[in-house]
């Protein structure tokens, strides 16, 4: 454990961080100018006063103090409402677009100039600490250790869909404990494998090593079948378990699998899944590893997956569009299968090797003790009593605690870990007991849990750790750190390379995984399981066949600078033949792997909105909901300003006797006053996607259960019209529609790589600097890689 002085010391340091927040944070009061009162007695008070305000709006009772959060909301929502021309309305007001300009600008200059001098101060971006995924790969790079380390602690929670938003970060004891199990957890595995001799741990198992021991036992392992570990087609749980495979203890294994199909359907492979879990029935939960399509002929292929001691693979036919056999009493007999001429996959053999993806053992000695292995047992073992001894241990924390806070530190901010390691070696500690609770108390000071970002302009290396955990997830590499120390990270053209840089390394690879993970709430996706009585055709092959090519898609349009129309649209998309055969596409294809392929218009697909993943996280399994998915969307893609239901005001609860589509209930709503602006922007797009179902399918008519099977009845109207009068037929002519001005679209996805990147939602005093971010890039047709370039280069990302 740790000692109690490192533990009073993080303490006292966490709360003087915290204080001089509290000190820069002075509020700031503001008072409307007069011609905006002006403007509010002339035009709105007589609809918007009293107890029976319009849509809960008592204009009497508004507060002109911006610090109230709710107060400049509202504030933000007249000017908008204002400007849409939406009030006062127009056929109850003679306002001139004069006064209607008027009101704005002064109203704007007055938010905007509270904002400004708050900002000077506080800064935009309140304390903004490490989430815990990227607290893992911090401890990642910083030991050269790869063990998942965020899924030992509850999730973190999102804020608008975002983990990294400062406000909703909070931190008390149990944020603290959380922090300290990773810690403990990183800080154990390193420390372990500074001894370890060796990390080959190699095996191929054949055949019968896979298979069941007794051929006479009814249970839920392969059987042998002309050399061969056979599995069957079925929906037992657990069915193609390899125990055989289990691993002695946790770690990362990469396994090679040379499989072929057994009694494989005409013109159809047999769509595999790769699972891991201790698979017995007190631990029904199952990792994905992958999936393959097993064919007639042998094919060998590798996956990488983390195994808990304990945990298993197993691997079986997991198309459910596949005949099943039938076994009675939960168990499989030897033979049961092959009779009912259904499916299955054989396994030849499977070779296993444990794997260090972080880094070898040298690589964990190099950033623990700072040497190699030839050095290792002179400052490993070594009792430090020596002033030789005592100086390469001082060097060393100092060493690692620049890395770990991600700055250059005096003598006087890494001395204290220090003599941390001194006292407990004169007190009798073993050297590396020690050295670990000295790296504890830095792994826990807010020096490396914080952003540490004063109000401005950042500074260098400020920019260096905003930059490489926007992009990357984890800690500045030397690179960055260099470009740092010799303040070259605000020159716009340096930082444009380091994003090109950062972009292609393993971790910059990743950035759509990770960004659209919260962008699209793809994070979400196994939130909801379709009913099964609904949408039989949808299976686990085909839920992360959708992840994988909205991955895939983002990330081809990153490379390639792709506008970002095709986002709405585009004439093509990335599908194995699983899903390919699941969209009903028109072109067949033939590989397991991902491709991109060619869309028509008969196949109703192109851009993110008809993907199955977008589809599926914006339904709860059962059906859909016009307004969920248009809310959805309008804040997510279409950049239109949603807010939320005025306060005080319940919930409505629309008269729908005699409603008897989705359609005619929602047009009951519209009819109430306090509903319609919004539902004038929300309705259209849930509508255009009326006709893709909740499991990602194109479908023509709704559906209900009668005597347990699925009937059609009604068919579905996707027409609509939009805010601005425009009509559309279809999903179609939505998207053309939208297309005509993808100006908005750009501005919508440049908030929300801020959001993600640098942990506060745009405020009303940002638009201006977005719409900058934006106009910059519209000679490149407002491309993916454009904006992202223009966003990380702008002042509003390079200051607090």
């Amino acid at each position: 454990m740790l000692p109690f002085r490192s533990t009073r010391w993080q303490t006292v340091v966490l709360g003087t961080v915290i204080c001089q927040q509290i000190f820069h944070c002075q509020r700031t009061f503001a008072v409307p100018p007069q011609n905006v009162m002006a403007f509010i007695d002339q035009h709105c008070i007589d609809c918007h006063q009293g107890d029976s305000a319009e849509a809960g709006l008592d204009l009497e009772k508004l507060s002109n103090d911006l610090n109230d959060a709710v107060a400049l909301q509202t504030w933000v929502r007249i000017v908008d409402r204002v400007n849409y021309g939406e009030m006062p309305p127009p056929e109850s007001s003679e306002l001139t677009p004069s006064d209607r300009h008027g009101f704005n600008q002064v109203t704007s200059d007055w938010l905007i100039e509270f904002k400004s001098e708050q900002q000077k101060s506080a800064g935009r971006v309140p304390l903004r600490r490490l989430t815990n995924a990227q607290v893992e790969r911090t401890l990642h790079d910083l030991m050269a250790i790869d063990i998942p380390l965020a899924s030992l602690v509850p999730a973190d929670p999102r804020t608008g869909g975002y983990t990294t938003i400062a406000d909703g970060q909070p931190m008390s004891h149990f944020q603290l404990q959380s922090h300290l199990t990773i810690v403990d957890a990183a800080l154990d595995y390193a420390f372990s494998r500074v001894d370890g001799s060796s990390d080959t741990d190699d095996a191929t198992l054949d055949a019968e090593r896979l298979v069941r021991r007794n051929s006479r036992q009814r249970c839920r392992e392969p059987e042998l079948i002309d050399g061969k570990a056979v599995t069957w087609s079925s929906g037992l749980i657990f069915y193609g378990r390899l125990p055989s495979t289990t691993s002695r203890e946790d770690g990362w294994y990469e396994f090679t699998v040379r499989a072929s199909a057994v009694k494989k359907p005409k013109e159809l492979g047999v769509w595999c899944t790769v699972r891991s879990g201790k698979c017995i029935s007190g631990a029904p939960l199952m990792s994905w590893i992958g999936a393959f399509e097993a064919e007639n002929t042998p094919k060998e292929r590798t996956y990488l997956a983390w195994l808990p001691k304990g945990h298993m693979l197993e691997i079986r036919p997991g198309d459910e569009t596949l005949k099943d056999a039938k076994f009675s009493g939960g168990q499989v007999g030897t033979g049961e299968g092959g009779p009912q001429n259904v499916p299955g996959v054989a396994l030849d053999w499977i070779k296993i090797q444990r794997v260090f993806p972080g880094g070898s053992v040298d690589d964990v000695r190099i950033r623990i003790f700072g040497v190699a292995a030839d050095e290792f047992e002179t400052v490993g073992k070594v009792r430090f009593s020596s002033g030789v001894a005592k100086a390469k241990a001082e060097q060393q924390i100092a060493r690692f605690a620049e890395l770990a806070f991600r700055r250059p530190l005096t003598k006087g901010q890494w001395q204290p870990y220090a003599e941390i390691f001194h006292e407990l070696i004169a007190s009798g500690e073993p050297p590396q007991d020690a050295l670990k609770a000295c790296y504890r108390a830095i792994l826990c000071s807010p020096r490396f849990v914080y952003f540490y970002e004063l109000p401005g302009e950042l500074d260098s290396y400020a920019v260096a750790n905003r930059l490489s955990y926007f992009l990357t997830g984890s800690m500045p590499d030397a690179t960055l750190m260099k470009l740092a120390a010799s303040d070259q990270l605000r020159n716009p053209q340096v930082l444009e390379n380091q994003v090109e840089r950062l972009l292609k390394t393993s971790r910059g690879n990743e950035f759509f995984h990770r960004f659209a993970d919260e962008w699209l709430d793809l994070c979400d996706i196994a939130f909801t399981e379709p009913d099964r009585k609904l949408f039989s055709d949808f299976d686990q092959v085909v839920q992360n066949a959708m992840l994988a090519e909205t991955r895939m898609y983002l990330a081809d349009m990153l490379q390639r600078n792709a506008s970002v129309a095709e986002l709405i649209d585009s004439n093509h998309s990335f599908v194995n033949s699983r899903l390919a055969r699941y969209y009903e596409l028109e072109q067949p294809v033939q590989t397991d792997s991902l491709i991109k392929v060619a869309l028509s218009p008969q196949d109703h697909r192109g851009g993110l909105m008809a993907q199955g993943s977008i589809l599926k996280v914006t339904a709860n399994g059962t059906n859909t909901s016009p307004v969920l998915r248009g809310l959805w969307l309008a804040r997510r893609l279409l950049g239109e300003t949603i807010p939320p239901p005025p306060a005080g005001v319940a919930a409505i609860e629309p008269d729908i006797r005699g409603a008897t589509t989705i359609r005619e209930q929602l047009e009951q709503h519209r009819d109430n006053a306090n509903c319609a602006s919004c539902h004038r922007k929300i309705d259209p797009p849930g509508f255009a996607l009326e006709k893709f179902d909740p499991a990602g399918q194109f479908r023509t008519k709704y559906f209900r259960m009668d005597g347990g099977r699925p009937r059609p009845t009604v068919a579905i109207d996707t027409s609509y019209t939009l805010a601005d009068g425009r009509d559309f037929a279809d999903f179609e002519g939505f998207q053309e529609l939208i297309l005509a001005d993808v100006h908005p679209i750009a501005r919508n996805f440049v908030e929300h790589l801020l959001t993600f990147g640098t942990g506060a939602a745009p405020s009303f005093s940002d638009r201006e600097p977005i719409r900058d971010i934006v106009n910059r890039c519209k000679d490149d047709d407002y491309g993916l890689r454009s904006l992202l370039v223009s966003t990380v280069t702008s002042p509003i990302f390079l200051k607090k």
